[in-house]
C-alpha cells in the first residue's frame, strides 16, 4: 500500500524527523549556500526548505507528490520528469542530491541517469547520496530492508561503488549509519573522474 503525499508528509517525513535525518546525513560535511542544487527524487520536496529557492530545482517521476510539493513549498522549483533528460541547461548545477531513491532504481536505468548527471553536473560539481545498504553480518536490518522496504534495489556498499565507477565517477564513502533501527544507509559523495 503506498501512502497520499499528504499521509507521507505527516508519518514518514514530518519536519521534525526531516530536521534530524537531514543533520544526519548532512551535517557539517556539506556547505550548500549559493550553491545550485539538484534533488532527483524529491517526493514531496522534504529538504527543499535547506536551499534558498533560487538555487533548488527538484525532480520526481510521480505526479502526485510533485503537485504536493508545490503545495507545501510554493516558491521552490519541482518537475515532473519521466524521460531521460532533465530539465535543466548543461553544466548548471554544483550538487545533485539524492536521498533513499537509487534503491528504486535498476541498474540499467540508473546508468542512463548517471550520464544525464554528468551532463548537468558542473565540474567541480559533487553528487551526494545517502541510500539504505546492506551491511556484512547486520542479518536482522537486511532482512528487514529486503522484507519490508518497496525498494527492489537496495544494493551493497561494493554494488553502489561499482556502479558509479563504471560510469566514471570517482566515489567515497562518507559515512555509514544506522536510521529508524533497523535501516542500515551509506552516505557517499560522488564527482567526475577528470
Amino acid at each position: 500500500m503506498e501512502l497520499s503525499p499528504k499521509l507521507y508528509h505527516y508519518f514518514v517525513r514530518p519536519r521534525w524527523l526531516s530536521n534530524k535525518f537531514y543533520d544526519l546525513i548532512f551535517g557539517d560535511y556539506v556547505d550548500f549556500k549559493n550553491k545550485k542544487v539538484l534533488d532527483f527524487g524529491c517526493g514531496i520536496g522534504s529538504s527543499s526548505y535547506l536551499f534558498e529557492p533560487s538555487n533548488y530545482f527538484g525532480v520526481d517521476c510521480d505526479d502526485k507528490r510533485i503537485k504536493y510539493a508545490k503545495e507545501l513549498y510554493p516558491k521552490y522549483n519541482f518537475m515532473t520528469t519521466k524521460n531521460k533528460l532533465l530539465p535543466l541547461s548543461t553544466n548548471s548545477v554544483d550538487y545533485i542530491i539524492i536521498l533513499s531513491v537509487l534503491h528504486h532504481i535498476p541498474t540499467e536505468q540508473l546508468t542512463n541517469n548517471l550520464k544525464e548527471f554528468k551532463r548537468v553536473l558542473k565540474s567541480n560539481g559533487s553528487i551526494i547520496i545517502a541510500e539504505p545498504c546492506f551491511f556484512p553480518k547486520e542479518h536482522i536490518p537486511n532482512w528487514f530492508m529486503s522484507n519490508f522496504d518497496k525498494g527492489s534495489y537496495i544494493r551493497t556498499e561494493d554494488q553502489y561503488l561499482e556502479i558509479f565507477r563504471k560510469a566514471n565517477y570517482k566515489t567515497k564513502v562518507i559515512k555509514k549509519y544506522n536510521q529508524l533501527l533497523f535501516y542500515n544507509k551509506i552516505m557517499i559523495s560522488a564527482c567526475l573522474d577528470a
